[in-house]
């Protein structure tokens, strides 16, 4: 005999968590489906483990370049203790308490949709009157030959890890890749970062990749664009890949930032209705519906897998449930990659207006040519914010920014470019002095709008 609720959520990563939480607050009976671990892959893998040991290395730039301070050492040891803590030593109960102590039901185990609003867990069937997925994403390893053969990561043994390895390669030049490198370069581990693209961060714009690349080359991980794996070996204790250019280049350990893919084998989607894009995401529409009473949040509908958005998604799924309906808006939502220094971006980049036919204007500034704060900051500052602009309606549709602290200050033209702020009120805004933020107020002031009078 099957138990019947009023929600299911399949998956309590942090888009399944906002849902469930908002959902048992107003009064529904919540099944929560776990198969791992309550809190999902950012929790206990990746985001938040990941922040945690790269906030050292960062300290120690700091340090060494503000004026007046020395003695900044990253300590390994430390760092990994307060990363355990941080990351609940891999233990979710303290969460499965809460959320029984909420009125939920916590159910354990692999879970498949068997049909509209019905769901199994082991010998376990429950129904509901709506279902959830927010079962996320795994990493992607490509297939190497020899790969069996190496030491070879993903993130999970990454942020994990007890000890750190001497040598390390990174393959993969996205935003896992690229903070794989800061971590580990940052406590002294000798990376090399191998790349099959033409640079860095190939979805944001050029000039983001050309600046990390070289950040990246002073902290002194080799960076290698253009250039794929092709096989591995072992070779005593090294782990080898030998290169598409001729080359090999050895370490202790090979990590994996090749990109993910939404967790939908096996979980019988079709059964209940949702249709599969070709990377296996669930496909969803504006409300976040995959198919009557069926909805998907998170990495598994393959849409801007970010934290945040999941999250996002979540408040949206959890507003329909409850019978208030609103369309999931993407525009200008901020993605950060907390390398050293941090890349922030929000909107389109010029590429991609282009191909939408609108007519733009941009703008780049060096931060420390217009600033007070990056020299306060620190010495020899570093900085540079990238505006874009619709010139016809006269808004912003683009940013980006390579910086100290990017990811807090990128906010401003997300919410510009979210709510289509005129141009002309975005120039009347006072930022407080001395602030990163006045670098939108200095870049304004230096953008051309052809055809516009400011």
């Amino acid at each position: 005999m099957s138990e019947h609720f009023d929600v299911a959520v399949v998956g309590m990563g942090p888009g399944g968590e906002v849902a469930a939480g908002r959902l048992i607050a107003a009064g529904r009976r919540v099944a929560v489906l776990e198969r791992e671990l309550i809190g999902g892959e950012c929790a206990y893998w990746a985001c938040v483990p990941s922040k945690t040991v790269l906030r050292p290395a960062e300290v120690r730039t700091e340090a060494r370049r503000a004026a007046g301070i020395s003695g900044a050492d990253p300590d390994w040891a430390r760092a990994r203790e307060y990363r355990d803590v941080m990351a609940r030593g891999l233990d979710d109960s303290a969460q499965a308490e809460s959320y029984t102590g909420q009125g939920a039901t916590v159910i354990r185990g692999e879970a498949r949709l068997t049909g509209p609003g019905r769901i199994r867990v082991g010998e376990r069937e429950i129904t509901a009157e709506h279902v959830v997925l927010a079962t996320g994403s795994e990493a992607v390893v490509p297939p190497i030959e020899g790969l069996e053969e190496i030491t070879a990561w993903t993130n999970r043994e990454t942020y994990t890890t007890r000890e750190l390895p001497g040598r390390a390669v990174v393959v993969g030049g996205g935003a896992v890749g690229v903070e794989t490198a800061t971590f580990l370069a940052g406590f002294g581990v000798e990376v090399t970062l191998v790349h099959r693209g033409p640079r860095l961060m190939g979805r944001e714009e050029p000039r983001v990749g050309e600046l990390l690349r070289g950040y990246l080359a002073e902290a002194g991980v080799d960076v290698r664009l253009e250039t794929s794996a092709t096989a591995a070996r072992r070779a005593g204790e090294d782990s080898v890949l030998a290169l598409d250019d001729g080359t090999e280049v050895a370490a202790d350990v090979v990590i994996f930032g090749t990109g993910r893919r939404p967790r939908t084998q096996g979980l019988g989607c079709e059964d209940a209705g949702a249709r599969l894009g070709e990377h296996g995401e669930v496909l969803v529409d504006e409300h976040c519906r995959a198919a009557p009473n069926l909805w998907a949040i998170g990495d598994v509908t393959g849409v801007m897998p970010f934290t945040h958005v999941a999250k996002y998604q979540g408040r949206i799924v959890s507003d329909a449930v409850l019978g208030r309906p609103r369309p999931a808006g993407y525009e200008g939502i901020p993605r950060v990659v907390f390398a050293d220094p941090e890349v922030a971006a929000a909107g389109l980049t010029a590429e991609q207006a282009a191909q939408a036919g609108i007519r733009t204007a941009a703008v780049e500034l060096d931060l420390a040519q217009s600033l007070a704060r990056p020299w306060t900051y620190e010495q020899d500052p570093r900085g540079h914010l990238g505006l874009l602009a619709d010139a016809d309606r006269d808004v912003l549709i683009g940013a980006w920014a390579v910086g100290p602290m990017a990811g807090e200050w990128i906010h401003q033209a997300s919410l510009a470019i979210r709510t289509r702020l005129p141009l002309a009120v975005l120039r009347d805004q006072v930022a407080q002095f001395p602030t990163y933020h006045e670098a939108y107020q200095a870049a304004l002031d230096e953008l051309d709008v052809p055809g516009k009078d400011r």
